[in-house]
């Protein structure tokens, strides 16, 4: 979906879209979390929407998506990730990753991992397979929730009438980017290849 049309979709259906949003992101589904949240405070920059509100509705999403995550893990365990991980195109290297930036961080990758994509929805189930006390879980889950839907939303807030101006040279320089690797792999093949025949 694109910017123009998670906006639409937002202002049509308001708080319940950041809410299914950012609580169905939380839990593994493949959705712009921040691209949500982002326009979310676009819209109330606009008047749409009330900035507030859309921090608020964005905060007890991720905190609901990450305590469902954590009560996955903590009944299912990483077998139960490994099964159906796939859905939400969680690879074993992925969840490999998850584990060691946990295991390096402890109870604080909760809090770390809200600003990781990637991370972010492992954080609640990592946290309940490794029987982290629900009560730590919730605070470190809660904070890094409080920050980042704040933060994320008065970015879109205080970008305003130039938000689709920095989104759209975000999109051409990520063009820019996935050009200039394609060149490079092509470089570098073509100079391997090139030694194979010598």
């Amino acid at each position: 979906m694109s910017f123009h049309g998670i906006e639409s979709w937002v202002a049509h259906w308001g708080y319940v879209a950041i809410f299914l949003g950012i609580f169905l992101g939380n839990i593994g589904v493949p959705l712009p979390e921040e691209t949500i949240i982002i326009l979310s405070g676009y819209l109330a920059w606009r008047g749409v929407l009330s900035l507030p509100a859309v921090i608020l509705v964005g905060i007890l999403s991720a905190i609901a998506g990450d305590n469902l995550g954590y009560w996955i893990g903590r009944k299912g365990g990483r077998p139960l990730l490994l099964r159906y991980g796939r859905y939400c195109f969680l690879s074993r290297r992925q969840l490999r990753r998850a584990e060691q930036f946990f295991a390096r961080h402890g109870h604080r990758a909760v809090f770390f991992g809200r600003f990781i994509a990637g991370v972010r929805f492992l954080a609640g189930p990592l946290a309940g397979i490794s029987r982290m006390r629900f009560g730590r879980f919730f605070a470190y889950n809660a904070s890094g929730a409080v920050v980042y839907v704040s933060a994320v939303a008065l970015a879109g807030f205080a970008a305003g009438r130039h938000l689709h101006r920095v989104l759209a040279d975000f999109k051409r320089a990520e063009h820019f980017i996935a050009l200039a690797a394609a060149i490079l792999l092509a470089g570098l093949t073509w100079r391997f290849l090139r030694r194979k025949r010598d």
